[in-house]
């Protein structure tokens, strides 16, 4: 987790706090700079998460495994019906 994505996650929860305070104040205002910092911190985070996809190391694409002698047979009987 990097420095984006907490900084996001708080500036959502900060934003939160203060649309639902401006809510209960009935002070439009406070709903609406409430709504803004929630938000900058949603996009901060998918930012980061971003990043950090970016950043995780790529699993090899490996050769697809064979089907067994078994498996072969199974799906065939599946198959014959």
């Amino acid at each position: 987790m990097n420095k984006d994505r907490v900084e996001g996650k708080v500036k959502d929860i900060a934003g939160r706090v203060e649309r639902q305070a401006g809510e209960w104040t009935n002070d439009p205002e406070k709903q609406v700079k409430g709504a803004a910092k929630q938000a900058e911190g949603k996009v901060q985070n998918a930012w980061g998460k971003a990043k950090d996809e970016a950043n995780r190391p790529k699993e090899p694409q490996g050769v697809p495994k064979e089907e067994s002698e078994e498996e072969e047979s199974t799906n065939r009987r599946r198959s014959n019906g």
